[in-house]
């Protein structure tokens, strides 16, 4: 008898003490750091610079996969309902692949509420001042 009260006495302070850990645990929020930062369009590489005109007259664009919708899942960008935000590519010179820079646009597609340049695939995001 003593010691099923016992056992259930470590129970309860292992569940106890699991909640607290898990309740201390937050979901990754959007930090306003993280998307603060600016760069103006004119600071962007040439081709950052071409990307963005494209955006703004709705393409053509080089690649298959500009336009498709942004999930981010990294969460640095203020939250938003899915589709809201889409990528393109920012051509790379002399890179293989479409290489690690992007610019990612919130709203409607040729004119967009806001746009991010990200030069490091998704790891950073500056928000673009035209």
């Amino acid at each position: 008898m003593v010691r099923r009260g016992f056992v259930k006495l470590v129970l309860t302070g292992t569940l106890l003490a699991l909640v607290g850990l898990c309740s201390g645990v937050q979901a990754k929020e959007w930090a306003p750091s993280s998307a603060e930062a600016t760069v103006a369009l004119n600071q962007l590489p040439a081709q950052g610079i071409e990307t963005y005109q494209l955006i703004l007259r709705g393409g053509p664009f080089p690649y298959g996969k500009d336009g498709v919708v942004f999930g981010n899942r990294e969460r640095l960008l203020p939250a938003h309902k899915r589709g809201y935000y889409r990528e393109y590519t920012v051509k790379t010179p002399r890179s293989g692949d479409r290489g690690a820079r992007r610019i990612v646009c919130g709203g409607q597609a040729t004119a967009p509420d806001i746009c991010y340049y990200t030069a490091d695939h998704y790891a950073s995001f500056r928000k673009i001042v035209p």
